[in-house]
């Protein structure tokens, strides 16, 4: 990254934050977590695990350790937002969908319209190896239904970047990106590198991981990566090891210079950047380096003309594991040696390994922080490393929550670290954003025009709105106007209100009561409406759009059964239970809706090889695909698959050797 000169020069705004992460369906959770120091590491049940189809064998295991970073509704998807049909949406790899709802999330959240935002927006992300793409790669089925090409081109995370340039217009660079745990903040260093190029005029950046949508837990192995009892403890004096764990997170860059000038809201600067390898100079090809960690945080406090001795925090790669906590500590004491006192901390302990999401999910905790002038602890820690508490180092942990206050000279600043197997170091300076003018209030009344895909959306979205508005820093009316005419993308189910300060709209939003205008009534009616200029007015940070999709699942990943429930289903009728699947893979109610045909329910090709595998799977029933293309109730179907039974014992085979390894 360049050098800059002054505030601005060189300068990325962060203007929009989006992410989901264990135990935080979007970033106000996320943030109360990290404050509190909530551990948000799920532990597994047995009878969980074998629900969500791991190996009794395998959990069984002395080394099993129930644990993860798990992220919840992982398999839920908007398919219909953003152009999905129903086969592609359950071919696609969660990471894709996951990723395309919080791309869409970030940008609303900087103030932009999803489908018109800024001009040559470029999309930098990666992701990580999932059990979806696997399975969806060996599944010969699959392939000979929808064509090999298109299994690739919906599954393989090299598609990432470009699928969410694709689904919301962005005609920027288009990259995916890989260097393993570092992936996601390398994009982020891709990106600013970019804008400050002038290769494009915002970005997206970040990155995903979600290896499957099941609850699973990993094999603990001495010497090995992974803790053993399921707890993350970085820079601790008893750190044994990291957890994994499941997140995405994609954040808004603009140049800060022109951030500022289109009233942007600004969360953050980054002001400088690094990225190094370790080459050959450390012990071996996963172990980190000293060396080029110590080189890339150099080399970004150079690139933002700051002296790292005013750094007042380090967000640290922080796995938790001996070796790397040790070589961390060494290549960040030697950049930092001329600093007082540096607060440390790693979101691993709250949240396990993300993986290709790591850096990103530190990212966006940082500029939290730096936001809410608060210290968030690193949890799981009951004593220090000897390394911080022999006062070799600048380093203290931070083990509980603190204020942040801001520096007497500047504003805040943190750098943040990850690191990748492979050796590829990156290095981020982070400082507060400059501070904000109040508004211009004005005495106009405005419409704020609200809208979703259905009503229970668009109530959910009225509702966060009231809470939005009723806060007593809440924005500026007219603000919130501008940003809702400009920034939102207009869908079919909408409402209005129209007032003039913020009290008078949150009694209307939570009564239902509206005063009528001319505009809000033609915005009702479908039209697309040209709202007036607000003059003056800046985007703000209100709502964003309450996804509410359906489950998609994963493919050729099968759920199965605990012991009690399988019980229970060998009880009843198989022909019912048979009828049962069918209602529930085409989400019909009650058994009159078997008195239609497969494709008349809703059914197509894709969903057909999915209810071939379960049936193989759950019941030990053997179809071919082509019964489904038969012109049949799905009564009568279910009659057909019970009684015309035809063993695929390769097929079964192949499904029993993935379910060994992905519940290993």
């Amino acid at each position: 990254m360049t050098e800059a000169t002054d505030g601005q020069d060189g300068a990325i705004a962060v203007v929009g934050m989006s992410g989901r992460f264990p135990g935080a369906r979007n970033l106000a959770e996320y943030w109360t977590n990290l404050r509190d120091g909530v551990c948000s590491i799920a532990e597994f049940t047995s009878a969980e695990l074998l629900a969500d189809g791991a190996d009794e064998q395998a959990i069984g295991h002395a080394n099993h350790v129930p644990a993860k970073g798990f992220l919840a509704d992982a398999d839920r998807f908007e398919a219909e937002l953003f152009g999905f049909n129903r086969t592609e949406a359950a071919a696609l790899d969660p990471q894709h969908r996951l990723l395309l709802e919080t791309a869409w999330s970030a940008l609303e959240d900087a103030g932009y319209d999803p489908l018109r935002g800024p001009a040559r927006t470029g999309v930098y992300v990666g992701g990580s190896p999932t059990e979806h793409m696997f399975a969806a790669a060996t599944d010969p089925r699959l392939a000979a239904t929808i064509g090999a090409m298109q299994v690739r081109i919906l599954t393989d995370r090299e598609f990432l970047a470009p699928w969410v340039s694709y689904r919301l217009g962005l005609d920027g660079p288009s990259m995916t990106v890989q260097t393993a745990c570092s992936t996601s903040l390398t994009a982020v260093h891709l990106a600013a590198q970019a804008l400050l190029l002038g290769e494009c005029d915002a970005a997206l950046a970040g990155g995903v991981a979600v290896d499957s949508v099941r609850r699973n837990g990993y094999l603990y192995t001495d010497g090995g990566i992974f803790s053993p009892d399921g707890r993350c403890r970085p820079f601790d004096e008893k750190a044994a090891g990291t957890v994994p764990g499941n997140g995405v997170g994609v954040v808004v860059l603009r140049r800060l210079a022109d951030a500022l000038a289109d009233g942007d809201p600004v969360r953050a600067v980054i002001r400088g950047t690094a990225v190094t390898n370790d080459g050959a100079t450390k012990v071996g090809f996963t172990a980190p380096g000293v060396d080029q960690q110590t080189a890339a945080i150099v080399e970004a406090w150079g690139a933002a003309g700051l002296d790292p001795a005013s750094a007042q925090y380090l967000e640290a790669h922080g796995t938790g594991t001996q070796l790397g906590d040790r070589i961390e500590l060494a290549a960040a004491t030697a950049a930092f040696r001329d600093a007082r006192e540096v607060g440390l901390g790693s979101v691993k302990s709250n949240i396990g390994h993300l993986d290709a999401a790591a850096g990103i999910a530190a990212l966006i905790k940082s500029v939290l922080m730096v936001e809410h002038g608060t210290l968030v602890p690193t949890v799981n820690v009951t004593n220090a490393n000897p390394e911080l508490q022999s006062g070799s180092t600048p380093f203290r942990l931070v083990d509980e929550r603190a204020d942040w206050p801001r520096p007497a000279d500047g504003p805040r600043l943190a750098g943040v670290t990850s690191v990748g197997i492979g050796g590829t170091n990156v290095h981020l300076v982070l400082a507060e954003a400059p501070p904000r003018p109040a508004a211009a209030r004005r005495a106009d009344a405005e419409v704020l025009p609200l809208s979703a895909r259905t009503e229970a959306q668009l109530a959910a979205l009225t509702s966060a709105m009231a809470d939005a508005l009723s806060t007593g820093d809440g924005p500026d009316i007219a603000e919130v106007a501008h940003t809702l005419h400009a920034g939102r993308t207009p869908l079919p189910v909408r409402g209005y209100v129209v007032a003039a300060d913020r009290a008078d709209a949150v009694t209307q939003l939570r009564t239902g009561r509206r005063v009528t205008h001319p505009l809000g009534e033609a915005w009702l009616a479908g039209e697309d409406v040209d709202w007036p200029a607000v003059p003056g007015a800046r985007r703000v940070r209100v709502p964003t759009y309450p996804f509410a999709g359906a489950s998609h699942g994963a493919l050729s990943i099968t759920r199965a059964q605990a012991p009690e429930e399988t019980a229970a289903r060998q009880d009843i009728d198989t022909e019912a239970a048979v009828g049962v699947l069918l209602r529930e893979a085409l989400d019909l109610d009650g058994p009159a809706a078997l008195d239609q045909t497969y494709f008349a329910a809703g059914g197509d090709s894709l969903t057909a090889v999915l209810l071939v595998g379960r049936l193989s799977d759950e019941f030990g029933i053997d179809v071919s695909i082509e019964l489904f293309l038969e012109q049949l109730t799905l009564a009568e179907l279910a009659a057909r698959i019970v009684a015309a039974a035809s063993p695929d014992d390769s097929l079964a085979s192949l499904l029993d050797e993935f379910e060994a390894e992905a519940g290993a």
